[in-house]
């Protein structure tokens, strides 16, 4: 499967978008938050979704350093418009950025060593909507060009029979859906070419514990950088010494075919520049929100996003904490990951922890 990747374009584009009529306040908070940040952010639209007779612009928010031998950090939300939880992630996430831009002298020395990439809202029609897919009615992560290597459970794992039932594909052979070439775009110009980088997914509805999985999601192989997510979970364990995040490979909970960051990873491996590509992504548990006030069971927001003011506010801290650890991590990787003996013990570590009781002696080979 192949598609045209949509060059990014500079936020002045001619034309009335649905945002002028129908309101949505997540592009709403982020117009404001670029309008606040000034010249220290650059804002670009990387793409327009059809709804109806209008349009939703992509937002693209970068700011810090331009030159491509430093880092990055990418955290994107709202891949699921169902979701919004994760788009509201990001969002708080520049919030506090720009509010500490008039006189934070260290975020400022950070900023000039590394590059931050936010795509808050990836699916502003699906968020519009309030579904999970997009107005076509595609799952976005089970859109990419990528084969699960073993049978996926039903329906979850993705599916091509219709877009009338959840985890739709896409029709075989067709070019990813805008929203999905408009994230590999983002990930594509500005993180692969650069030596090291670290994205974020944020998405909830998940169990009763916060999750962070990395790839793979096709097939239950171990990635080719397992050692350095071993080092970075052990440092988070160290750093964040009460954090209750789960760090684990996806494949320990199920299959699917077309997630986006295995297609993206897969494609870091194959940079003919040495590049490092560590995608994250954050899967809050919903459930324990749905635990704390059941009634959230008869909303289908309340299913995937806390409807309580002080859950939210919860929910929010937490994460912007550890999106400042992700960027100082980014930062100073050198320090950290793991060379020589050193990682080949690492990679011995993180095959117990993950994966021995599956794959047995066969992950070793």
């Amino acid at each position: 499967m192949t598609s045209a990747r949509p060059t990014l374009v500079h936020s002045a584009l001619a034309g009335p978008t649905v945002s002028q009529t129908l309101a949505l306040p997540e592009l709403d908070e982020l117009m404001r938050l670029v309008d606040q940040g000034g010249t220290h952010l650059e804002h670009r639209q990387v793409g327009r979704v059809q709804v109806g007779e209008g349009e939703w612009p992509i937002h693209l928010v970068t700011l810090g350093s331009r030159d491509p031998d430093h880092p990055a950090l990418g955290v994107f939300g709202g891949v699921h418009g169902l979701e919004r939880i994760g788009a509201q992630v990001v969002l708080a996430f520049l919030h506090s950025l720009v509010e500490r831009l008039a006189w934070d002298d260290s975020l400022h020395h950070l900023l000039s060593r590394l590059r931050l990439v936010l795509l808050p809202v990836v699916n502003p029609g699906g968020m519009w909507r309030g579904t999970r897919a997009n107005p076509q009615g595609v799952d976005l992560m089970r859109n990419g060009p990528i084969e699960a290597s073993a049978p996926v459970p039903f329906l979850v794992g993705g599916q091509r029979l219709s877009p009338a039932l959840p985890w739709y594909r896409g029709r075989a052979g067709a070019a990813m859906e805008t929203e999905s070439a408009a994230l590999c775009a983002v990930v594509e110009q500005e993180l692969l070419g650069r030596p090291f980088s670290i994205t974020v997914d944020c998405h909830s509805g998940f169990g009763l514990r916060d999750r962070i999985w990395f790839p793979y999601a096709h097939t239950a192989r171990p990635i080719e950088h397992l050692a350095e997510m071993q080092a970075l979970g052990r440092m988070m364990d160290r750093a964040l010494r009460h954090h209750r995040y789960l760090l684990e490979p996806q494949s320990r909970q199920y299959l699917t075919h077309g997630d986006l960051w295995d297609h993206l990873y897969r494609l870091s491996l194959a940079q003919a520049r040495p590049t490092m590509l560590l995608p994250l992504t954050l899967e809050m548990g919903s459930w324990l929100w749905v635990k704390k006030n059941p009634r959230q069971m008869f909303s289908r927001h309340g299913i995937f996003n806390p409807l309580i003011e002080h859950r939210q506010q919860r929910v929010l801290r937490r994460h912007i904490g550890w999106l400042e650890f992700l960027s100082r991590a980014a930062l100073g990787h050198r320090h950290w990951l793991p060379l020589g003996a050193e990682r080949e013990a690492a990679h011995e570590q993180a095959l117990a922890r993950w994966y021995q009781p599956r794959l047995g002696t066969s992950a070793r080979q």
